[in-house]
């Protein structure tokens, strides 16, 4: 790699209203299974690390859980506490995965939506087990948006190919077994949509960290490129976006 990656904790700076606005939630079935499994109850207390605008925080706020709202970039945590200011069990808090600034053994329930492969692994993953009360879970999730199976998604991946600073080393695939060997680890897969207009489309192409935004020279060749593709594959107006959704369970028994 001949470059330097910018500062995780800095880099989605001016993105917080793309991301707010534009990014996919998750899909519900992830709090049906960690019912199910009994992982999520009432009482569970939940430190969401990268939290973000609170994407994946408000699915556990709508279920009545306490969740603390762990992200080190201002501005994405002050967008947070806007739109999550209706939920009374929402603590944003200045933190990162590293340090979150939690008690000791405060934490049922770890999730990560959208952020693990920013971390410091070995020192996040001290952090984590610092903070979970004994036996407890971390869940990892990523909306993962599809690169083939169809004209859109490929077109697609190659703008953001050729516009994307770092995007093709941020592709990598992580080993999660590296990070989480001695754990009980389970996998799951689930699909979905978003449904976007054109505000939306280019909205979400300016969500992800690594294109460049309107001050940028190649903001403007790159735009030409995104309307081509847009007007050629929407339908009534509206393209379809089609993810897959990673999700990873890890037991913890401190």
């Amino acid at each position: 790699m001949d470059f330097d990656l910018p500062d995780p904790k800095t880099r989605f700076t001016s993105r917080s209203k793309y991301f707010s606005k534009f990014r996919p939630s998750y899909p519900n079935e992830i709090i049906n299974l960690l019912k199910k499994k009994r992982i999520l109850q009432e009482t569970t207390t939940i430190a969401d690390i990268g939290s973000g605008t609170g994407i994946l925080s408000e699915l556990f706020l709508k279920e009545n859980n306490l969740v603390y709202g762990i992200e080190p970039n201002s501005e994405m945590r002050q967008e947070s506490a806007k739109l999550l200011q209706i939920y009374p069990n929402f603590q944003p808090l200045n933190g990162s995965a590293e340090a979150t600034s939690l008690r000791s053994d405060s934490i049922d329930l770890i999730t990560v939506g959208q952020a693990f492969h920013w971390f410091d692994m070995k020192q996040a993953i001290f952090e984590f087990k610092r903070i979970l009360k004994s036996r407890g879970t971390v869940l990892l999730v990523w909306n993962l948006r599809k690169t083939v199976g169809s004209s859109f998604n490929e077109i697609y991946e190659d703008i953001m190919l050729k516009y994307g600073s770092d995007y093709a080393y941020l592709k990598k695939p992580l080993l999660f077994e590296n990070f989480f060997p001695n754990n009980h680890n389970e996998y799951y897969h689930f699909e979905t949509q978003q449904l976007l207009d054109f505000q939306g489309f280019i909205g979400r192409t300016l969500s992800s960290s690594y294109i460049p935004l309107e001050k940028d020279p190649q903001y403007a060749p790159m735009y030409e490129e995104l309307k081509n593709i847009f007007y050629n594959n929407q339908i009534q107006g509206k393209v379809v976006f089609e993810y897959n959704t990673e999700m990873i369970i890890s037991y913890f028994d401190k």
